[in-house]
């Protein structure tokens, strides 16, 4: 079980209405203990933070990103970009992730891991799904630091397999990777 401290296990769900991402993911994961997996929307999640693979800008114009703007609100967008503005000068990099209050009670975090610099990029041939992945998971952890508990929970979704153009079973490794690269490491 991924844990951020070994008082506070995280429950992962990877969700996805793409079928074939989500079988993909039973194949990478098969090995990997406290992570669900199923078919879905992550708008369906009942979790503590949801996971939105936007851009470096914290443009939510399309994706996933965009339905999670109209479910949370526009101001959702806002809070992400001001977070990007304060702690990365308006340009968040690839690896990079912020985590904002949503203003919700669920989910209450909107983490915001970038697979992507401008909107719409083909990413299928980078490492940028992993890098996503782990930032997003390290946004978790950074933010359990702050208020310890606040994040037990986070949902997750086919990173870069829609708008970034990452085939199921490649984004479904690349996440794998994320995921054990942070889980390695703390």
């Amino acid at each position: 079980m991924s844990t951020y401290h070994a008082q506070y296990p995280l429950r992962v769900v990877l969700t996805d209405l793409d079928a074939m991402v989500v079988e993909s993911w039973r194949s990478a994961f098969a090995d990997t203990p406290g992570v669900e997996i199923r078919q879905g929307s992550i708008l369906a999640e009942p979790v503590d933070a949801w996971v939105s693979p936007t851009n470096s800008r914290g443009r939510m114009d399309g994706g996933t990103d965009a339905a999670i703007k109209r479910h949370l609100g526009a101001g959702i967008q806002l809070r992400v970009q001001k977070a990007i503005r304060d702690r990365y000068a308006g340009l968040m990099p690839v690896g990079g992730a912020v985590c904002v209050p949503t203003g919700a009670v669920v989910p209450r975090y909107l983490i915001s891991a970038p697979t992507m610099e401008g909107s719409s990029q083909n990413v299928s041939e980078t490492l940028n799904v992993a890098l996503a992945c782990a930032a997003a998971f390290q946004a978790v952890h950074r933010q359990n630091m702050v208020d310890p508990g606040s994040i037990r929970s986070v949902a997750l979704v086919g990173m870069g397999a829609q708008t970034g153009r990452v085939p199921a079973r490649i984004c479904a490794n690349l996440m794998w990777t994320g995921y054990t690269l942070f889980n390695d490491h703390c």
